[in-house]
């Protein structure tokens, strides 16, 4: 094959062929030099990959959605010209017309440009990073049962680690505050428990590394217990358990590591996986156990934090103070906070006037994992919201103004989680394979039963996930976790008050309640027949013995054929096959008899036939067939 032919079928200049071809150290001179087809071959592949390099080397940074006029100026093209060429390919715009995304960079793609989204200013902040990432304290919460010791947990560890250090005791609150321990450091979040700890992710704020669930010796595991479980395992973080009053006389460490295994948190004394401490924040026993097994779970994870980039943290608590109005405390996640840095939180902003550590003292900066409080903010943020460190005082006005008009759309427009009616159209989209249930019912062994028979629902292609389970009413907490792992609520002789209904509502959190065990089953059932992979039925047409091949100039190659069994209509798939090997799947792409276009060639008669596959040989068979999705029903 000619060189310069070569180019046609490229969509090339001859010229510019030869250069590519000489950078790629292929022997040829001009475009009249001449190539055997299996070079051809892999010219063309190796033109192809360097074409596709090439074009994702070329990027380009735009707003979308994008006029024609303004793709075209991009594109350094005429409008007249873009329109002209989108007309030949049956695609009617305007010059003013405003396109999406993907229908810009499937145009650009064709003039060789990758086109891709302008980052935001927010955007570019968050992506800064750099190299230096040097290790941090690990960031901890106790979660548990009320009353099972928490409270006493931290402030003994408090006390007995701050305390004495202190000349003026704690002098304030600032909901988190970090111990010095000869192994390393460990920074607590002084939360109210589980429900706080969700509604803090519920906006982003996966700040927790390890979990510490509290159980009393002399009471076990209780409701409030399994929901602290289950949000914390919902979180991704480590969960270490300490089994607390072990110095009261009916404390039972067996039964309490008997019953966490019922919760797959085997203790590792028992086999499996789970670390557990015994310890009493009364006497002070096993919490210096407690805090080295926290270190070691730390070490373990490798916990780094990049040093030099602009400062991101979480907000763990906030209020506004008369004398010195919005008060926020921030657990830093990277950077170095400074005094005087412009800062963006939620929908306030502010510079940094004055920080104060947990203690109560001035400090100047906050390293990775140090809890301090910040005066300066125009507002009171909530409890987890992300606080950004922006470059300067109109970026961070810009950045707050973009983030209240998107805040106004939310309202009006609430973020949509999972609804049962959706799943099956998700799933022929293929974003679903599991359908995750917060099952709550009005006593134990109801609960157990509809468990039981959600479990019979479950296949191996659809995982049925209850993240949590609980008997009582549909509380905040169940919404907030829904929210956090895209959840459904199903409830069944439950209570669900107005104010829960309100916050559901408003998060998109889709609830249901049943008087009838049955029909809560067959929701769920038909929810699942809409998960399930859809089959494929396929149906013999016909079969056609290719008797020669040949190359036409428009059409590429061609079979010549004979249809033996059935007919062959075009655009249905085919498998070629070789001796008893399916060499090529796609689809009957040109079918002609004589030099005639046709839908369908019966048996007995002769045909051309095109398949998109240039390596056929004569005694090949084509297989032509039909196929039918069939939605499938659980047995």
């Amino acid at each position: 094959m000619r060189i310069h032919k070569l180019a046609k079928d490229l969509g090339m200049d001859s010229k510019d062929l030869v250069e590519k071809l000489k950078d790629l150290n292929f022997p040829v001179k001009n475009h009249m030099s001449s190539v055997d087809e299996e070079t051809a071959e892999i010219i063309k592949h190796e033109i192809e990959d360097l074409n596709k390099k090439q074009i994702e080397e070329n990027v380009l940074l735009v707003d979308f959605p994008i006029t024609i006029k303004d793709l075209s100026v991009k594109l350094n093209l005429k409008p007249s010209e873009l329109l002209a060429a989108l007309l030949k390919e049956g695609k009617f715009f305007t010059i003013n017309q405003r396109i999406d995304e993907e229908t810009a960079k499937v145009i650009a793609y064709k003039y060789k440009v990758n086109l891709r989204k302008k980052p935001t200013q927010e955007e570019k902040i968050l992506t800064q990073e750099s190299k230096n990432t040097k290790k941090r304290a690990p960031i901890v919460t106790l979660m548990g049962h009320i009353d099972h010791g928490k409270t006493s947990i931290l402030d003994y560890i408090r006390k007995s680690r701050i305390a004495e250090k202190e000349t003026g005791g704690i002098t304030q609150h600032i909901g988190a505050y970090q111990v010095q321990l000869k192994k390393g450091s460990i920074t607590f979040l002084d939360t109210p428990g589980h429900e706080t700890f969700t509604a803090m992710r519920s906006r982003g704020a996966d700040v927790t590394d390890i979990v510490v669930i509290v159980v009393a010796a002399d009471e076990g595991v209780k409701p409030q217990t399994v929901e602290a479980i289950d949000h914390a395992r919902a979180s991704g973080a480590e969960i270490i358990v300490a089994i607390n009053k072990i110095d009261k006389a009916n404390a039972n460490i067996d039964m309490v590591k008997q019953q966490l295994s019922k919760f797959e948190l085997v203790p590792e004394d028992w086999g499996g996986k789970t670390s557990t401490v015994n310890v009493s924040a009364q006497t002070g026993q096993g919490i210096d156990e407690l805090l080295d097994l926290i270190i070691l779970h730390a070490d373990v994870l490798e916990l780094k934090a990049d040093y030099e980039r602009p400062a991101i943290g979480v907000v763990i608590e906030a209020k506004l103070s008369k004398g010195k109005g919005a008060m926020a405390s921030v657990l830093v996640k990277e950077g170095i906070l400074k005094i005087g840095d412009w800062c963006i939180c939620g929908t306030f902003s502010g510079k940094i006037k004055a920080m104060h550590d947990d203690s109560g003292a001035r400090c100047q900066q906050a390293v990775p994992a140090f809890p301090v409080e910040i005066l300066g903010l125009n507002g009171v943020p909530n409890p987890g919201e992300q606080l950004l460190v922006a470059p300067n005082e109109k970026s961070a006005k810009d950045i707050v103004a973009k983030r209240k008009y998107e805040e106004e759309k939310r309202k009006i427009m609430p973020t949509a989680h999972f609804k049962l009616e959706d799943l099956f159209s998700k799933a022929k989209e293929g974003q679903i394979k599991q359908l995750k249930i917060i099952l709550k019912a009005d006593v134990g062994g109801t609960l157990e039963a509809v468990e039981e028979s959600l479990k019979k629902i479950s296949s191996k292609e659809v995982e049925l996930v209850i993240t949590h389970k609980g008997v009582g009413a549909i509380n905040s907490s169940d919404v907030l976790l829904a929210e956090v792992t895209d959840s459904l609520i199903v409830g069944f002789k439950v209570a669900i008050d107005a104010q829960v209904r309100e916050l559901a509502r408003t998060k998109g959190i889709e609830m249901r309640s049943y008087q009838i065990v049955y029909e809560l089953i067959d929701d769920v059932t038909a929810a699942f027949e809409g998960l399930l992979a859809p089959q494929i039925k396929r149906t013999f047409v016909g079969r056609a013995t290719i008797k020669t091949v040949f190359k036409l100039s428009k059409s590429g190659i061609i079979a010549g054929c004979l249809v033996d069994k059935g007919k062959i209509i075009r655009n249905i798939p085919c498998q070629l096959f070789r001796g008893t090997e399916v060499i090529h799947k796609g689809k009957i792409n040109t079918l002609k008899r004589f030099k005639e276009e046709v839908k369908e060639v019966l048996e007995g008669f002769e045909c051309g036939i095109g398949i998109g596959y240039d390596k056929i040989q004569e005694g090949d068979v084509i297989d032509a067939f039909s196929e039918e999705v069939i939605t499938r029903r659980l047995k």
